[in-house]
């Protein structure tokens, strides 16, 4: 009596007493395992075969041992390119000696039920800070400014002229005052005020008089 059954992805004919090596069982050394894709049985002569399994057959085998196959060689080149790749791989396997073959009444296998995916509750999202709700003006405008110091007043809630304009020098001097090299403030707060009321000539003229923001 012979059978041919699915066993890890692969078709086997098995006989009882035959040992097998399929591809790696996820079952400890010793213990038994029931395979029951039985694709077709002969039972002295007698055929049955499955569509596509045989319902109520199961082949029985027990687990000897894990073991890995031999070193297989995968060598890739490309011509003219200077291209060689060398790379050896071993099979992980697992070997079975086959105990029994049911012709019926076995057990089908339970599928394995998926765990419901229990929800974990989300902690609820942290509000994230509220966005000015008009862009912020470009505070690199001002003369003494630049990039560096007006990311590091938009961190400290200074995204506008009108905000700077409002701010003391002493004030932002203390904001700014991990930001490297020395940075003078006493006008920041007057061309801010400016710029917030769109005298933009006025402050290009008294610009070209400025030195890094110092009158």
């Amino acid at each position: 009596m012979y059978a041919i059954v699915e066993m890890a992805g692969q078709q086997f004919k098995v006989a009882k007493d035959q040992k097998v090596f399929v591809h790696r069982l996820a079952v400890e050394e010793g213990k038994k395992v029931t395979f029951d894709t039985v694709l077709l049985l002969d039972d002295n002569g007698q055929i049955t075969i499955g569509a596509p399994a045989i319902n109520g057959a199961a082949v029985e085998a027990k687990v000897l041992k894990h073991l890995k196959g031999d070193k297989v060689i995968v060598f890739k080149k490309k011509r003219r390119k200077g291209y060689r790749v060398k790379n050896g791989h071993r099979q992980s396997l697992t070997e079975i000696v086959i105990e029994n073959i049911v012709a019926s009444g076995a057990k089908k296998a339970a599928p394995k039920k998926e765990e419901a995916k229990k929800e974990v509750a989300k902690p609820a999202a942290k509000p994230a800070a509220k966005k000015a709700t008009s862009k912020g003006d470009d505070l690199k405008k001002v003369e003494g400014i630049g990039p560096k110091i007006a990311s590091t007043l938009n961190e400290a809630g200074i995204t506008t002229f009108a905000e700077l304009a409002k701010t003391d020098a002493a004030k932002i001097s203390e904001i700014i005052a991990d930001v490297r090299g020395n940075h003078v403030t006493d006008t920041w707060p007057e061309q801010a005020q400016l710029a917030a009321d769109g005298k933009w000539d006025e402050l290009k003229k008294w610009q070209d008089e400025l030195d890094g923001g110092k009158a």
